[in-house]
């Protein structure tokens, strides 16, 4: 695998699971880990995290 693929791949995942945790927010699903309700506040950081790792593979895909 190269190197611009594997950033492609890595961007998409990352891309994915913004979205799906911006999917989470809006719908407002729960979500429950052993027991323990995850606030959705959560989802709001993972969005930003997941978001930004996105954007840095896409733009190591157009550099490489």
């Amino acid at each position: 695998m190269t190197k611009g693929r594997f950033c492609t791949l890595a961007a998409a995942i990352f891309a994915l699971i913004a979205l799906l945790q911006l999917l989470r927010i809006v719908m407002g699903w729960s979500v429950t880990l052993n027991g323990v309700d995850v606030p959705l506040w959560v989802s709001w950081i993972a969005v930003a995290v997941a978001g930004a790792l996105s954007l840095v593979g896409f733009r190591a895909t157009m550099h490489s």
